[in-house]
């Protein structure tokens, strides 16, 4: 899978929640989070996670910000709705 066919795809069709305080605001409607590897709240989201699936991102938390195309760091992507991505399939 093209991670930033995906990203770009779910960004111009989908919902998500950027940063790790709105993933765990909004914990209950994600479908899954992608979290940079350095996220700092990385052990607070995957409480939050339950049985969420998160997918690491082994990039930081600014290249994650990049593939979003966001001119600052993104520790973490919470999808309320994939849209007409795949970005799913991550979780499999």
């Amino acid at each position: 899978m093209d991670m930033q066919k995906e990203l770009n795809r779910l960004l111009s069709t989908g919902q998500v929640y950027l940063g790790a305080k709105e993933a765990l605001k909004h914990s209950d409607d994600a479908k899954l989070f992608i979290m940079a590897h350095n996220c700092p709240e990385k052990q607070a989201v995957l409480d939050a996670a339950d049985s969420t699936p998160v997918f690491i991102y082994q990039g930081s938390a600014m290249q994650l910000g990049t593939l979003c195309r966001k001119p600052f760091s993104v520790s973490v992507v919470s999808v309320v709705d994939e849209g007409t991505s795949n970005i799913l399939e991550l979780s499999r």
